[in-house]
């Protein structure tokens, strides 16, 4: 049996060099973003920020090591959409629920 809102949970992935990519189709205040699975391919280039509506908050920095980080966040957007940026050395795979 498919499992329905409020309790499913969806994914986006965020390619690398993406500037303010909208989680969910239009996104809205109120979306959760469950967590963040970040790929780091090149450490000098390794930045991720995520950003509600405007507010942009790093998640990542430059220089960190290659490899695969999950960040749980749990967190309810206040402002707007959330959105994700993402510099050449970093995927990021988003779950939450989107609108």
């Amino acid at each position: 049996m498919p499992v329905s809102l409020p309790y499913a949970v969806f994914y986006e992935t965020i390619p690398a060099s993406s500037t303010a990519t909208v989680l969910g189709t239009t996104g809205a205040k109120g979306d959760i973003v469950k967590s963040l699975v970040i790929t780091v391919s090149a450490t000098a280039t390794s930045t991720v920020a995520l950003i509600d509506n405007a507010t942009s908050y790093s998640i990542m920095a430059a220089n960190t090591p290659i490899g695969v980080y999950t960040i749980p966040l749990d967190a309810q957007s206040v402002s707007g959409a959330w959105k994700i940026t993402t510099g050449a050395g970093a995927s990021v795979l988003a779950t939450g629920q989107f609108t």
